[in-house]
């Protein structure tokens, strides 16, 4: 067996070649991050190994920095690891009492990782692709999120230039009040609006289902209005609702290839009522492949959602002090909790399940992460046997 460690950098990466005698092949030497350096690597390689020989590369996880070393080894069919740089710590502590940490040192610990009993799985093409989707959840997380601080936007300006507009309307955040307000920003500009136009525009953002005694009704409590009459505050809200619409096509766009790969994948998770594919998808690519994973406990470990102990001499922290983890990926818990809610709307027994725990005197969070817990355990059992979901 000969093992290489590799650590990873944003321009370079340092290497170190291990045979399972201990023999150092290749004491560490430096490629760089572009296609060359990849080559060399694979030239270091092929000049210190057999044909015959079993070798395993392992990388930290580093983020994107590692991506494109990590697509070359794997299209060259090389056996690759990728390692979470707690456990790489952690190896690396328990070799030597020193604080020391360098490129060089780490090369050699995820060399000498690979070469020792630590259980760990490669990293499969299935995985590097999935890549894809995690990419396009986290994408549309983050613009998700833009366009609620933006909505938030709306709600304050709103509140300045015309505050009795919320009591006319189910919400704000529709495209009809949108159109109203890109086109009249203030209560004032709504006041000296010409009833007629002001009417058509309303109905036809409405589609109809604003008419001409609603447009009445709006301006007439516009006239009223206590209102601000600030021209600063209505360009202010002219530019937010515009990023607002801007946001709205670029998740869409988002949505549609995220579904896309989803339709192609046809996930088990799907079949369980409440699971859309937006929370299937960001579900399924933050775990990735399930058979890293020998348990569901593993996958609730995983996701942060088993707690944590503590335990020093009389002191053993349990209930009281118990908290959840919180490790692993964020998005994650937010899929699962997100996901969660819905399925105890819509599936009879994980609404049973919650209302049993709301029972038992649990805080609505509490009794979530509880139903959070079951759902990841039945996500487990459909995804790795493959089989849809079945009532009862």
């Amino acid at each position: 067996m000969v093992c290489v460690g590799i650590d990873v950098a944003k321009d370079k990466h340092d290497c170190f070649i291990l045979s399972s005698e201990g023999e150092v092949l290749a004491d560490v030497f430096t490629v760089a991050n572009n296609r060359d350096g990849f080559e060399t690597l694979l030239q270091r390689i092929q000049s210190c190994t057999c044909p015959t020989d079993n070798i395993k590369v392992g990388l930290e996880a580093t983020g994107h920095y590692s991506y494109n070393i990590l697509g070359f080894l794997l299209d060259k069919g090389l056996t690759t690891y990728v390692i979470n740089p707690l456990h790489t710590n952690l190896y690396r502590k328990s070799l030597s009492l020193r604080q020391t940490k360098t490129d060089r040192i780490d090369a050699r610990t995820i060399a000498s990782m690979l070469m020792s009993d630590v259980d760990l799985k490669s990293y499969t093409d299935t995985a590097y692709h999935n890549e894809e989707l995690k990419s396009l959840t986290r994408y549309r997380f983050d613009k998700v999120k833009e366009r609620a601080r933006l909505k938030q936007s709306v709600s304050r300006l709103v509140n300045i230039l015309f505050p009795e507009l919320e009591t006319l309307v189910p919400t704000l955040h529709m495209a009809s009040v949108y159109a109203m307000l890109a086109e009249f920003p203030s209560a004032r500009q709504i006041a000296d609006a010409h009833l007629t136009h002001f009417k058509a525009g309303l109905t036809d953002a409405s589609r109809g289902r604003y008419d001409r005694d609603k447009a009445v009704e709006i301006r007439e409590a516009a006239r009223r209005s206590v209102g601000s009459a600030m021209p600063a505050k209505s360009l202010e809200l002219q530019h937010t609702i515009r990023l607002i619409r801007e946001l709205n096509k670029e998740i869409d766009e988002i949505e549609a290839a995220i579904k896309a790969i989803i339709d192609e994948m046809a996930p088990p998770i799907l079949t369980i009522p409440g699971i859309s594919y937006r929370m299937g998808a960001m579900i399924l690519a933050e775990i990735g492949d399930f058979s890293r994973f020998e348990s569901p406990d593993k996958l609730l470990a995983y996701a942060g959602l088993s707690p944590s102990t503590y335990e020093s001499g009389k002191l053993k922290a349990i209930g009281a002090y118990a908290h959840m983890e919180k490790r692993g990926s964020r998005y994650l818990r937010y899929a699962l909790f997100n996901a969660t809610k819905y399925v105890c709307m819509w599936e009879p027994s994980f609404k049973a399940y919650l209302a049993k725990k709301r029972a038992e005197g649990k805080h609505y969070n509490v009794a979530i992460s509880h139903a959070a817990k079951k759902l990841v355990r039945l996500i487990f059992a459909l995804q790795t046997s493959g089989k849809a979901f079945l009532a009862g």
